[in-house]
């Protein structure tokens, strides 16, 4: 699909934005690894050989029956027993000596007789986000070369948990600015476009539902239906979609008796085509000076209210929830400082991108 020359010179102005252009880049290599934390992060094996057949145990399902063992309860892929069944071939003296046998698989001999060794694939963190880490000792414990970033005060793996969390606070936040600047973008154009009695009546609304306390919204709904990702969604969008009204309408009441849309409505084109096609584009450099803000303080208030307890559910890996730990065990330096480089890594990059946008579609702005 070929570009535009419009959009070829925005994208032009981008890619000599360095600073935009570099967090982009980086950004993008972040998030696209954090799609992919499963394979990066996680208490089972991305591919196991068993008896000459392979499974996925990152996909489905597998008793540990379907490894030789006695349970049909899911295998518990870091139990030695198990690790033991899978390298040996399902041998019953994994129950007694698990350990050794697996040294002796990695021969292909146990107990001089020949076996059809299996083995394991693992992500580079053997630890999912609520992994419980067998290390001794009281949490939280310290980084070392097996837990990279410490543990947390629960013992789970603090790196495995900023790498889901990351994941969790992005699509979160990107799913909720979409949403609420859709919205909030055409109430904002059809307030402006229309004016008189519509906008004033838009505008008393949105003074109204602006004063409207949130958060105490937020915990009646929680105390009456649970914490939950998508009810969190839809009440930061009922919330949110007013950010973005102003702006756009400030645009279309300046716009709308300006000659070329006057021309079009003489012309007789309808006025969705005339707001989204010809007006919203004038509009949209302030639209996007204001999507740095909106996203940066989603993801605060995301955090905020995990903080607070009244955010995601407790199991969720939260950026928010590892703040808390770090303000509750002050012995522990290195959750704070790894909350404290998490945020504002992310929110730089989102912020220098969400620049270079801007001043990309700044007809006034070029770059030398």
């Amino acid at each position: 699909m070929r570009m535009s020359p419009l959009n070829r010179r925005r994208w032009r102005n981008f890619r000599r934005n360095g600073r935009a252009f570099w967090s982009l880049i980086i950004f993008s290599v972040l998030f696209g690894l954090s799609l992919f934390a499963e394979f990066i992060a996680n208490d089972k094996p991305i591919l196991v050989q068993y008896r000459g057949e392979f499974f996925t145990p990152i996909f489905s399902f597998y008793p540990e029956t379907a490894f030789g063992g006695d349970f049909q309860t899911e295998a518990i892929y870091r139990d030695p027993e198990v690790q033991c069944l899978i390298a040996t071939g399902g041998m019953d003296a994994c129950f007694d000596r698990p350990s050794e046998l697996i040294e002796q698989s990695e021969t292909g001999m146990v107990d001089g007789k020949a076996i059809a060794a299996g083995w394991a694939l693992w992500p580079p963190i053997p630890y999912s986000y609520q992994t419980t880490v067998d290390r001794p000792g009281a949490a939280p414990l310290p980084p070392n070369s097996q837990n990279l970033l410490g543990t947390d005060d629960t013992k789970r793996d603090v790196l495995a948990r900023v790498i889901y969390g990351f994941r969790l606070s992005v699509l979160f936040t990107l799913l909720v600015t979409t949403l609420a600047s859709l919205i909030g973008i055409t109430a904002g154009a059809v307030q402006g476009f229309f004016g008189g009695w519509l906008d004033l009546i838009f505008q008393r609304i949105i003074e109204i539902w602006g004063a409207t306390p949130a958060l105490y919204v937020i915990i009646i709904l929680f105390a009456i239906l649970g914490r939950g990702f998508w009810l969190l969604v839809f009440i930061m969008v009922l919330f949110g979609w007013t950010a973005l009204v102003g702006v756009v309408r400030a645009e279309f009441l300046r716009a709308r008796n300006l000659e070329y849309v006057r021309a079009a409505k003489a012309l007789g084109v309808s006025n969705m085509v005339i707001m989204f096609r010809h007006m919203l584009p004038n509009a949209m450099v302030a639209t996007l000076t204001m999507l740095p803000f909106i996203v940066t303080g989603t993801i605060a208030t995301l955090a905020s209210l995990d903080f607070l307890g009244f955010g995601l559910p407790s199991s969720a890996p939260s950026l928010g929830e590892l703040t808390l730990q770090a303000k509750q065990n002050l012995q522990a330096p290195w959750l704070a400082f790894t909350a404290f480089f998490t945020f504002a890594i992310m929110l730089s990059l989102l912020v220098f991108i969400f620049e270079g946008v801007r001043d990309a579609f700044d007809p006034r702005k070029t770059f030398q």
